[in-house]
C-alpha cells in the first residue's frame, strides 16, 4: 500500500495565488485542497482532516484567524501558514503567538513556499518522533514522562532524545544492570528506522570461530557445517537498526572487517566475493572501558572512533540513589499487576534497607528484588522481611548509619530527609555530600534553597 500523501487545505480568495499554490504544491507530491473563502473552509475542517493549512490572513468572509483557532482546537498538530500583505505583519506574527507555524508575505515565490512547506512537515516528523522517543522512555520504567530525576539519568535522556531522529553511531557504555539494551531499543523505536528490524547480537556469547559467519553470514559450502547459504545480522538488519551487544569482545581480527561495514556500509559473505550493501544504523554497547581496551591492545582505535560518534554512559544505580523510591513504587505496581498481588506499597524501614544497600547488579538488581518481595508478600505492604538480595544479605550489615523515616512521608519529603541526613553526616561539606548522593553541588544547592524556602533557615550543618 502506497504511502498516504501529506495532506493540505489552501484558502485564498485571489485565483493567481490559489491556482499557483495548487500546481507547486501538487508536483512535490502533496495532496492539496482548494478553497476560495473562509466559510468554504470551515467546512471542509467539518469533514476532513488537513495536515497543513495555508490561508490569507484576510478574507472576504472569515478571517485566517477563525480558521486558525478552528483548525487548532480540532486538530491540535494541524500546522497553519498565513499568507499576509506587507502592511499587516504585525497581525501575523500575533496569528504565530497564537499557533500558526510561520507567515509569508504576499509577493513570495515558488521556492519561498516550497521550502516553508518542506520546513514544516520535517519540524512535523521531529515533535512525532520526540513525542514517540518520551513515550518509550517513559515506557522503560513506567513512570510518565521520563524516571530518573537525578541529573545523571537526566543527562542521558537528553542525549538519547537528541540523537534518536538522526542515523548517527551511538556507544552506550555502562555496567552490567543499567539498562544499556532497553535504551537502545528506545533509540531505534524512536527513529525514522522505527518500521525496520532491531537485530541484536550479543558478541560475548558468540563461538569466536563463528562470529563472522553471524555477522556477515555465509554461503553453501563456506567452511564445514555451512549446508545452505545465511543472512548475517547485518543483512538481516538493513533498513533498522544493528545493536552490537558487548562490542569489547569482538577479536582484533574481525575489527577491521567491522570497521570496513560502518565506513563503507558494504562487506562480502564468508565464501562469496561478490560485495554486498546495506542501511544499517549500529548502536553498540560495552561493560568495558574501550580506552583501556585499546591501550591493551585488544580494540582498534579507529573502531572506537568510528563507534563511539555520539556515547551515552549510564550511571550505576548507587550513583542516583535519589531515583530508587520512583523505581520501587514502579516495580511494585508492574509486578502485582502481573501477578494478581493486592501490594501497594513498601514500608519506610524496607525503603530505608535498599536505599542502604550498594546495588552491584543495578537496576536488573533491584528489579528482582522487588518482584521476589511482591511474589512472597502476604499484605499490602513490602516489609524489610520480603527482601532478599542477590548475594545473600537480608539484614542490613551490624555496623550502619541507618536514616530514620518518620512514618507517612511522602517521596519527596523522603528525598529532603535523606539529603539533609546527608549533609549533617558530612559535616555540612556539600562537596562529599553530594558525592555521597550521587547528585551535583548544584543540584544539591537547588534542593537546599527549595527546603529554606519551605521550612525558613535550615541548621547551619544543611546550609
Amino acid at each position: 500500500m502506497a504511502p498516504k500523501l501529506p495532506e493540505i487545505l489552501v484558502v485564498d480568495d485571489e485565483p493567481l495565488i490559489s491556482n499557483m499554490l495548487y500546481e507547486a504544491l501538487t508536483k512535490k507530491k502533496y495532496g492539496v485542497t482548494v478553497t476560495e473563502t473562509g466559510t468554504a473552509a470551515l467546512e471542509q475542517l467539518k469533514k476532513h482532516r488537513y495536515d497543513l493549512i495555508i490561508t490569507d490572513l484576510y478574507l472576504p468572509d472569515v478571517n485566517g484567524i477563525e480558521i486558525l483557532k478552528t483548525a487548532k482546537n480540532r486538530f491540535a498538530d494541524c500546522g497553519v501558514i498565513v499568507i499576509t500583505a506587507h502592511s499587516s505583519v504585525e497581525s501575523a506574527v500575533e496569528a504565530m503567538r497564537m499557533g500558526a507555524y510561520d507567515y509569508l508575505t504576499k509577493g513570495f515565490s515558488l521556492d519561498e513556499i516550497e521550502l516553508t512547506v518542506e520546513k514544516f512537515f520535517k519540524y512535523q516528523r521531529l515533535v512525532t518522533e520526540n513525542e514517540l522517543l518520551r513515550s518509550e522512555l517513559g515506557n522503560l520504567y513506567g513512570i510518565e514522562n521520563i524516571i530518573g530525576k537525578s541529573p545523571k539519568m537526566q543527562e542521558v535522556f537528553e542525549t538519547v532524545e537528541m540523537v534518536a531522529p538522526t542515523n548517527v553511531t551511538v556507544l552506550i557504555q555502562g555496567a552490567s544492570g543499567t539498562g544499556k539494551e532497553l535504551i537502545a531499543k528506545a533509540i531505534h523505536r524512536c527513529s525514522s528506522r522505527r518500521d525496520g528490524p532491531f537485530i541484536k547480537t550479543n558478541c560475548a556469547a558468540m563461538p569466536e570461530g563463528l562470529i563472522e559467519s553471524e555477522l556477515f553470514g555465509h554461503e553453501k559450502g563456506a567452511f564445514t557445517g555451512a549446508l545452505r547459504s545465511t543472512k548475517g545480522r547485518f543483512e538481516m538488519a538493513d533498513g533498522g537498526t544493528l545493536l552490537l551487544d558487548e562490542i569489547s569482545e569482538i577479536k582484533p581480527s574481525l575489527q577491521a572487517k567491522l570497521l570496513r561495514v560502518l565506513q563503507e556500509k558494504e562487506f562480502e559473505r564468508v565464501g562469496n566475493p561478490e560485495t554486498l550493501q546495506v542501511d544499517v544504523r549500529v548502536i553498540a554497547t560495552t561493560n568495558r572501558d574501550l580506552t583501556e581496551e585499546i591501550k591493551k591492545g585488544n580494540f582498534r582505535e579507529d573502531l572506537f572512533y568510528r563507534l563511539n560518534v555520539v556515547p551515552i554512559t549510564l550511571p550505576l544505580l548507587r550513583e542516583r540513589k535519589e531515583d530508587i523510591p520512583l523505581l520501587v513504587e514502579h516495580f511494585i505496581e508492574k509486578y502485582a499487576r502481573e501477578n494478581g498481588r493486592d501490594v501497594t506499597g513498601i514500608a519506610d524501614e524496607a525503603l530505608e534497607h535498599l536505599l542502604q544497600h550498594d546495588w552491584p547488579g543495578n537496576v536488573r538488581e533491584l528489579e528482582n528484588t522487588i518482584e521476589r518481595a511482591v511474589v512472597v508478600c502476604k499484605e499490602a505492604t513490602i516489609r524489610r522481611k520480603h527482601l532478599y538480595f542477590a548475594n545473600g544479605q537480608s539484614k542490613m550489615p551490624a555496623k550502619t548509619d541507618a536514616i530514620k523515616f518518620p512514618a507517612g512521608l511522602t517521596l519527596r519529603e523522603m528525598e529532603k530527609h535523606l539529603i539533609l541526613h546527608t549533609l549533617h553526616q558530612e559535616n555540612g561539606n556539600r562537596t562529599r555530600a553530594a558525592e555521597k548522593l550521587g547528585i551535583t553541588v548544584r543540584t544539591l544547592r537547588n534542593k537546599l534553597r527549595e527546603y529554606r524556602e519551605e521550612v525558613g533557615p535550615l541548621d547551619p550543618s544543611e546550609r
